[in-house]
């Protein structure tokens, strides 16, 4: 009885949601932030590192538009600096002292036309994700 319940309340998620979104969210296409740990830097001594970014589980993340936005402080003579998919801080650090900050990625999809539908098909499950990094100054 208990899987016969679980299988019609499975069919009827299906019905109501249709399988395109859910096989979408299924796969988990959505905009990802790799894991980076900032080494330290020294004043008055140049610095660079570099975070990278994709749409996990999409081979055509080429074809997406990457927007970044940052909140928080980075250490004054330091910058963000963006190459597509490629974001880099660097500069030469003119103050010590641990600097958090959110690195926000924002990404404009492929718009697919449906030419029965007369729409534009958004295929992402999420547009945006968020991580948070820091970068220690001696």
């Amino acid at each position: 009885m208990k899987k016969q319940l679980s299988l019609l309340l499975f069919l009827s998620f299906f019905m109501f949601s249709g399988c395109e979104d859910l096989l979408d969210c299924i796969l988990n296409r959505r905009p990802e932030i790799h894991d980076k740990t900032f080494k330290d830097g020294t004043i008055d001594v140049y610095y660079y590192q570099e975070v990278t970014t994709e749409i996990k589980n999409e081979p055509r993340d080429d074809d997406y538009g990457y927007n970044y936005d940052i909140y928080g402080d980075l250490p004054d003579g330091l910058q963000m600096v963006v190459n597509y998919r490629t974001v880099s801080f660097e500069g030469i650090p003119e103050v010590d002292g641990k600097f958090t900050f959110t690195l926000l990625l924002y990404v404009d999809p492929p718009l697919n036309y449906d030419h029965d539908t007369d729409e534009y098909e958004d295929v992402m499950c999420s547009e945006s994700t968020s991580k948070e990094f820091t970068i220690t100054i001696n």
